[in-house]
């Protein structure tokens, strides 16, 4: 994740019901006292309001009713009644377009680990720097402008990005030499704009989405190293259409073992396999089918399952039932199952500074796939 534009840089934790952050801002520069005044040296002013819970509740999607959404598909959907329950606060992030749209380029054929430091390899050597915590510099993620040199491609392969670096470069070079400014964020749905933007209609949904989102998918996968799924994932994590659904080869899995793929002209992951299982999604969970898909995608991940320990208590009750004209007493057993997350182990901190977000039982990040 860049740090956050506009605001301070946000260290953050979570538990089962709580998210929380420290936000570190840039000190305050003096500037020099005006000869001949023998008053103290003036500060520049701070700001008077604090964005940055705005901020969070933004691109942690924390504002959106949870409990809603899960009913909704829950209701039109058996095989995500059964498995959601132990996956609440599955949150999808409103990331900045860029951002998605490199850090999804880096994650072909990659894993998390590997795709977190490509993204701060960028930020160091290519993006400006925001400030310092302690000795810590921070740099935000360079714009498209700042990667198009011809010696950027070159310089990224020594920096371990492979042939990611072309796409990159190549990309960058699009964004910023070929296409108009504001091109990518002219993709956004205007549902759900960039903070302190007015919300406007996204127009009727469709079998296979909104105009909007599917007009912006295509507009993507002009771009060098953007496939399909890739665009689908700026789609939804970075330009808020919801209704995209990423089909890689374990959602591909998913859609087979519970959804009755793979059969007939189905057998293979092909374009048209693509679109079907993006559009059977849709079907069942509207608008928003590329958050419920990754609900069902991270119940699937074993890193995620096991993490959950079912917590079996066995309970007698008595019940008093009528028979015949007469009170009889009933005895039954019920078996009570919870799951239960494992704590969650807090970094050693200060408590000054730190700020709680009410968040859904279980805010756990919906873990980055790997795509082809």
């Amino acid at each position: 994740m860049a740090p956050f534009k506009g605001g301070g840089n946000p260290k953050r934790t979570n538990d089962t019901t709580h998210l929380h952050y420290r936000a570190s801002f840039p000190s305050i520069p003096q500037a020099p006292p005006t000869p001949p005044s023998s008053a103290p040296s003036s500060v520049a002013p701070f700001p008077e309001e604090d964005d940055t819970p705005d901020l969070v509740r933004h691109y942690f999607n924390l504002d959106t009713n949870l409990k809603e959404l899960y009913g909704r598909w829950s209701a039109a959907d058996r095989n995500f009644e059964k498995k959601a329950p132990k996956f609440t606060g599955v949150r999808i992030l409103r990331q900045d377009a860029w951002e998605a749209l490199v850090g999804f380029i880096c994650s072909s054929n990659n894993n998390i680990a590997r795709i977190s430091q490509m993204v701060e390899k960028l930020c160091n050597h290519y993006g400006p720097l925001i400030g310092h915590v302690g000795s810590q510099p921070f740099h935000d993620l360079p714009s498209p402008s700042a990667l198009t040199d011809p010696k950027v491609e070159s310089h990224l392969r020594q920096l371990g990005f492979g042939y990611r670096a072309r796409y990159i470069h190549q990309t960058a070079v699009m964004i910023a030499e070929e296409r108009p400014m504001g091109w990518l964020e002219s993709l956004r749905n205007p549902e759900n704009p960039l903070i302190g933007r007015k919300i406007s209609s996204a127009g009727v949904m469709e079998a296979g989405g909104r105009v909007g989102y599917r007009e912006a998918h295509e507009h993507l996968l002009e771009l060098q190293g953007v496939g399909p799924k890739v665009a689908d994932c700026v789609c939804l994590m970075g330009l808020g259409w919801g209704e995209a659904v990423p089909v890689d080869t374990h959602v591909w899995q998913i859609a087979q073992r519970d959804y009755k793929f793979g059969k007939g002209r189905h057998k293979s992951l092909t374009k048209a396999t693509y679109d079907a299982v993006g559009d059977h999604f849709r079907s069942l969970w509207g608008k928003e089918a590329g958050w419920a898909h990754s609900v069902l995608f991270t119940a699937d991940l074993r890193a995620f399952s096991e993490r959950l320990k079912a917590k079996v208590e066995i309970k007698e009750e008595s019940v008093v039932k009528m028979e015949d004209g007469a009170e009889v007493e009933v005895k039954r057993t019920l078996k009570v199952e919870e799951i239960v997350a494992p704590p969650v182990k807090r970094e050693a901190e200060d408590e000054e500074g730190v700020m709680q977000i009410e968040a859904s039982a279980r805010a756990q990040r919906a873990k980055r796939r790997r795509w082809d």
